[in-house]
Parts: structure tokens; sequence; C-alpha cells
């Protein structure tokens, strides 16, 4: 028996219907599975990088807002309050003895990139010309202190005793040929006094923004082999498997980061996945 006209109308509104809410709901669904996370970031240069980082996962669905901070502290007090959601600006020495410190629940979720630290000096072209009595600024955290004082030993200027390991501190020197004057300062000021030292140990991203020319005054560096400072994305131990984390990551370590890490830092950093 053939159907009225008008029953025909109604089947087709409803479908039509139907299909239109399933859209609505699949559309809904995707909204509701989309993403946004503030990720702590270093001012400066790694603000460019991190500019490329946000292009890369925009086209995999997530957004990121970064926020810029001017010391290593605040980073991962934001991150533990909740204020952020993920961070980018430290390596595993540093994190634990934040960790120790404080006691975050933060974890390292991918490599990023490397900076070897180096010797700096624009009073003398070589470790072997810094003279006697001669003064050497090194960063005053946990971690970084003991970088720059196994660089120091590496260059034959210091002697740490045995097992001092990588958090190193001065009680730990047990010769010192040259009376050395190890002056421990914030890592944001040892670049900036370098002026006034014979010589600083500094972290390449303060290096940089202290105006110091990497090619013409750094007289040493740490090994890239073995290199325990690699940085890394964290975030806090319950995000850690959470879907965006890995999509996060993934932006990240791409070939245009690694360019953008190239021109930004002026090939003092390398990527470290």
């Amino acid at each position: 028996m053939r159907r009225p006209s008008s029953f025909l109308s109604a089947l087709s509104r409803r479908t039509v219907l139907g299909l239109m809410s399933g859209a609505m709901l699949a559309a809904t669904a995707a909204g509701a599975a989309a993403e946004t996370v503030k990720v702590g970031i270093m001012s400066g240069e790694d603000e460019a990088v991190w500019q490329v980082v946000t292009q890369e996962a925009a086209k995999a669905g997530l957004t990121v807002e970064t926020v810029a901070f001017s010391d290593y502290v605040q980073p991962n007090e934001a991150l533990a309050n909740g204020e952020l959601q993920a961070n980018a600006f430290q390596h595993q020495p540093y994190l634990d003895a934040q960790v120790q410190q404080h006691g975050y629940d933060i974890v390292p979720v991918g490599y990023t990139l490397v900076q070897p630290i180096g010797l700096y000096s624009r009073k003398h072209k070589s470790v072997a010309e810094i003279p006697e009595g001669g003064s050497i600024g090194i960063p005053n955290d946990p971690s970084n202190a003991g970088r720059a004082l196994n660089l120091l030993a590496a260059q034959g200027l210091l002697k740490l005793r045995e097992g001092a390991g990588i958090l190193a501190t001065a009680i730990d020197v047990e010769e010192n040929p040259k009376n050395l004057e190890i002056r421990e300062l914030d890592a944001g000021i040892v670049g900036r006094s370098i002026d006034d030292l014979d010589a600083g140990v500094v972290n390449t991203d303060w290096a940089l923004k202290s105006g110091i020319d990497p090619a013409k005054e750094r007289i040493a560096q740490e090994p890239l082999e073995n290199n325990p400072y690699r940085n890394f994305i964290a975030v806090r131990g319950a995000d850690k498997d959470a879907p965006w984390v890995k999509t996060l990551v993934a932006a990240y370590q791409t070939d245009a980061v690694k360019a953008a890490l190239n021109d930004a830092y002026k090939g003092t950093t390398l990527p470290a996945w």
C-alpha cells in the first residue's frame, strides 16, 4: 500500500533531524575532547621555539598556551599548584633537587633540548690563562653548581673528592692548585657579572640573555656524550598518562622545532630526543 506523501515528508524530516542531531553530538564530543594546556617556559629564546611547538600542536587539535618565567624556581611551583599543566625548562638533576626540597610530584614525559654548560671569559682566551687567585663565578643552585664544579674539575682547575658526583658542592673541592676564588651566584647573575670575573660557568640560555658570544667567549664546555642534563617536558604525576601529554611531546619532537632551536639559540642548543 502506498504511503501518503505527508507520511513520507514526516519521515524525511525525522531522518534529517536525526542526522543533524547525530552530527551535533559528534561535534560536541569532539569539542569536549579538545584540550587546552598551559605550559611554563623560560622567557627569551625559548618563546620563539614554543611558537613553533604551539603551531605543531594545533595541527593535532591541542591548544597550547605558554607562560614565560624569568627564573628557575617559579615554573615548578606553578605546576605543582595547578596553575600550569606542564613545564619545559629543566633537566633531571635540577628536578631531583626540587623534589627532594619541596616534595613535588612532578615527572618527565619527553626530552626537548640539551644545552652544554660552558666556561666563559672576556679576559682570557684559554683555561690555561686563568691566573693564580683568579675569580670564577658558578651558579648557586645545587644541580648547576655541581655541574659547574665538574666542568672546572674536567679542565684541571679543581679536584673533587671521589664520589662527589653531579651534585658536588664547594665542600667537595679537595684541591685548588691555583687558589681560585669560587663565587657562587644566582644562575641569572653569573653571565651578567662576566666583566668582573676571570671566568664564569654559565648556562647557555643565560649566556645568550647576558649578551655573551659563545663562539668568541666560551673557553670550555662540558661533553655531550652521556650528558645527564637533557631538558624535558614535565607534568604532575597524575597527568603523565593523559592523552594530551603524548600530543604535546610529539609536537615538540619535530623537524620544525629542530630548526627553531638552531635559529633561536644560534647553534648552541641541540635537540635531546
